[in-house]
């Protein structure tokens, strides 16, 4: 999988030093400029790797296919990771981009497949950022992502997300060893102000003195 391979937006880093590179991963129907303005608001400086999803469902981009709202074409979600993981990698070799420093921040469908890159391919992500995600799907092997810290922000009136989907969600990653932290909003499948306000001090902390006020 060629960088060119996906439509894609990349920005650089606009501050030196320990930048982190953010991974943006839309939701259904975006596309690679959907989340930039997110990218900037967790870390005006940062590089932007922006993707646009491969699928489409009714003329709407997507990361992967689905059966049915919340049902997963599994086989497609493998190969679509597969090859998210070999974009990530080459667009690494090819911008430069410091490999042990990316850091995903996905919404919805976009997260959902961050979330399967984190457990198919540990190790390409040195973090990630999980906006209203579900369990992707369960493990059957063991997996390792100690040293990967994960924020996950979710609503409890999601109608989309079942808390106790979250919540399995946040338990699959940590017994894999990933430092997991789940912040709540009482609203539904949105990103909301509080919520990115929460992941850019999460961020802050994931790779200190890169984010300046």
């Amino acid at each position: 999988m060629s960088v060119s391979d996906f439509v894609h937006r990349f920005v650089p880093a606009t501050q030196e030093g320990s930048r982190p590179t953010l991974l943006l991963l839309h939701g259904t129907g975006g596309d690679e400029n959907d989340l930039l303005s997110l990218g900037r608001a967790l870390d005006p400086g940062a590089a932007l790797l922006s993707p646009r999803g491969q699928v489409l469902e009714s003329g709407m981009p997507r990361f992967f296919r689905r059966l049915a709202m919340g049902v997963f074409d599994q086989e497609d979600l493998a190969v679509r990771t597969d090859e998210l993981a070999r974009f990530v990698r080459d667009a690494a070799m090819h911008y430069g981009i410091a490999a042990d420093r990316i850091v995903a921040a996905g919404f919805s469908n976009g997260a959902n497949i961050a979330a399967s890159l984190l457990l198919r391919h540990p190790g390409v992500l040195r973090g990630a950022i999980l906006l209203s995600p579900m369990v992707p799907f369960e493990p059957t092997s063991p997996v390792d992502l100690k040293g990967t810290l994960v924020f996950i922000g979710a609503g409890r009136s999601d109608a989309m997300v079942p808390a106790e989907n979250t919540e399995r969600l946040a338990a699959l990653l940590g017994e894999a060893g990933a430092d997991v932290t789940v912040h709540w909003e009482h609203g539904g499948h949105a990103i909301t102000p509080a919520e990115v306000g929460a992941a850019r001090e999460w961020l802050e902390k994931l790779v200190p003195n890169a984010v300046t006020r």
